[in-house]
């Protein structure tokens, strides 16, 4: 059956099924607008054209495997369960500004970022742009309180499924009416897909994962430098502003001993230099301690993957740094913008991949 939640208003005109033309901006109303579950809410739509859409098309829907809600009462946290069992993160966040979405693009991630949950078991499949959408769909029918903006900054490497996160932002635009510039979508450094979103001039904000200031401390903990390097990444960087005048955020998660010394911030300060003036920002993040998840041949008392690993669980040993405070204001002096990202909903596993990873384990 076709996933009709997947389609835009030009491709559902283009369906057999649904003519005249009206028809389909009638159904991608009550898709998109009034986000109904069931063809049988179309009350505006025959009955005999209703029981053909039941036939050849799906509504796609998400299940709650979890809701956890932070003791600050700011965060909630999402595990959802997709139509073939797999499992995904979403968070609902509070701000004083208003209230954001963090979503997920992937089901795991193949990027192999070391100190991150999301892909230690690697990547199981691409989110399609329902799977995407329902994310923010489905947590609008359990908090009931309006979504300011969207963060595609969940489980998965957006810019690694490229075609559906742009179907899925047109959606997002035509169906359910946020414009892009409320949207900020992070990546480790995709850098030629930087590129071909630059010449789209979408609007959005760019958050570029950086976490290093030299290729080779990069490439140990980020495998995608040894494809795109630093030099790579910030020529893409500072044609993605020239491009769109967004200005891009450099996430920068500090890890005590790897890349939080005063160095390190005279370092990172000389490789932003390479940048347009007034083209960034640095959001310094402490990192997450992280239970990883480990292959073993044999199942002990770990879990298969999907794809027939074994996953058990051993601490991570990359560690929260104490000197975000000292880094920001070692990137001040230099005239570096930055902040120190506000912890939010460590107590319910709030960072991506981290609930998953404990579903799969336990």
């Amino acid at each position: 059956m076709t996933d009709i939640l997947s389609l835009t208003l030009s491709e559902l005109e283009e369906q057999k099924e649904i003519q005249p033309k009206f028809r389909a901006k009638q159904i991608f109303r009550w898709l998109h607008e009034k986000k109904v579950t069931d063809f049988s809410e179309m009350t505006d739509i025959s009955a005999s054209l209703r029981s053909e859409l039941s036939e050849k098309y799906e509504i796609k829907s998400l299940q709650i495997k979890k809701r956890l809600v932070s003791k600050r009462q700011d965060t909630v946290k999402y595990l959802y369960r997709l139509s073939d069992n797999e499992h995904i993160e979403t968070v609902f966040m509070s701000h004083k500004h208003g209230n954001s979405l963090c979503i997920s693009s992937q089901v795991g991630c193949r990027m192999g970022c070391k100190f991150c949950a999301s892909g230690q078991s690697g990547l199981v499949r691409n989110l399609t742009p329902s799977e995407m959408l329902l994310q923010l769909y489905e947590t609008l029918r359990n908090e009931s309180k309006p979504i300011d903006s969207i963060v595609v900054m969940g489980i998965g490497e957006p810019l690694d499924n490229y075609n559906n996160v742009l179907t899925f932002l047109e959606l997002l635009q035509s169906g359910h009416g946020m414009s892009l510039r409320h949207l900020s979508l992070s990546t480790c450094g995709v850098a030629d897909k930087i590129d071909d979103l630059a010449k789209l001039r979408l609007g959005l904000t760019l958050s570029v994962s950086l976490h290093a200031v030299t290729d080779s401390e990069r490439s140990e903990i980020m495998p995608i430098n040894n494809k795109f390097d630093l030099s790579r990444l910030m020529k893409s960087c500072a044609d993605y502003f020239k491009a769109t005048g967004r200005r891009i955020s450099f996430e920068y998660a500090l890890i005590q001993g790897v890349n939080d010394s005063e160095s390190h911030a005279g370092s990172l300060t000389k490789l932003l230099s390479r940048m347009p003036r007034g083209s960034c920002h640095v959001n310094l993040i402490p990192v997450n301690e992280i239970r990883e998840a480990k292959q073993e041949m044999s199942p002990k008392d770990g879990l298969c993957s999907s794809d027939g690993r074994i996953l058990t669980s051993s601490k991570s040993r990359f560690k929260q740094s104490k000197n975000a405070a000292t880094f920001a204001e070692t990137l001040e002096k230099s005239g570096v913008n930055a902040t120190v990202r506000r912890t939010m909903g460590a107590d319910i596993d709030a960072a991506c991949g981290q609930l998953r990873i404990r579903e799969s384990i336990n």
